[in-house]
């Protein structure tokens, strides 16, 4: 390979993209969303709700984002209703960010043990489930392969204080990502998860103690610093390009070496 081509492998120009999981300018989904769009991607996005819709909106007219669509992906319907829109507005798909997650407050600031049957199942549903009900829909748009992503962190491996039920939520997703590259593998579609440190984002703000697991980040980590949503984004867009062609079913941490430590 010359040294010419390198650029090229970089470049999401041409590719279409669909960021699920925008909430506002400091979700992780942004900062990816900004690095795609930088590197030439054409994107479409979702938001949750109503309440939600001007948030997200000032950020996908930054960028800017093709369409935006509504999507809460635990309402029925919802998510084939984004992708039938992709399916009539493009026809195809070339890569997805799937960057949700959520657990009832009850449920999320207990024990584990303690979680209810309908919080456990919600938690998975809609950070889990989602994901994989995403790669179903995503696949029939991807003739020519393509690239899932989700996000994860590092309480699904070890135990995190505070990050309680959320633990075995991403635990599921990070296998789910597994699976799906083995078997999406064939069809050229690849399927890896980033896993950021600890960001202050509105999800984030739902664990309890969230400020102390921002300090012992900081003060853990190698480089002594905090992950940054651009930092998410710098890697996202590696991951979903074809420069990352022979990478599937990976875990990269973003989080300055967090991961290292016992």
């Amino acid at each position: 390979m010359t040294a010419a081509a390198l650029p090229a492998m970089f470049s999401l120009a041409g590719k279409r993209g669909l960021v699920l999981g925008i909430a506002n300018e400091h979700s992780i989904a942004t900062g990816c969303a900004r690095a795609f769009a930088a590197c030439g991607a054409t994107l479409a996005a979702t938001y949750l709700d109503e309440k939600a819709r001007p948030h997200v909106a000032a950020v996908a007219e930054a960028l800017p984002v093709a369409f935006l669509l509504p999507c809460d992906v635990h309402e029925p319907g919802a998510l084939e209703a984004v992708f039938a829109e992709v399916a009539l507005r493009w026809g195809r798909l070339d890569f997805l960010l799937h960057s949700i997650a959520f657990a009832p407050a009850a449920d999320l600031h207990g024990r584990v043990v303690d979680s209810s049957p309908e919080g456990f199942a919600l938690a998975m549903d809609i950070s889990c489930h989602s994901f994989l009900r995403a790669a179903r829909l995503a696949e029939p748009l991807m003739p020519q392969g393509g690239a899932l992503l989700a996000v994860t962190y590092q309480g699904s491996g070890r135990v995190v204080p505070h990050y309680n039920l959320m633990g075995p939520v991403k635990a599921a997703l990070e296998s789910a990502v597994r699976y799906a590259a083995a078997e999406l593998g064939p069809r050229g579609i690849r399927v890896n998860a980033i896993s950021p440190g600890p960001i202050a984002t509105r999800a984030a703000g739902g664990i309890e103690h969230f400020n102390e697991m921002l300090d012992t980040a900081a003060r853990e980590a190698p480089e002594h610093r905090l992950a940054t949503i651009e930092d998410c984004g710098a890697l996202a867009a590696f991951l979903v390009g074809d420069a990352a062609r022979m990478l599937t079913g990976t875990l990269i941490p973003v989080d300055g070496g967090q991961h290292l430590l016992a």
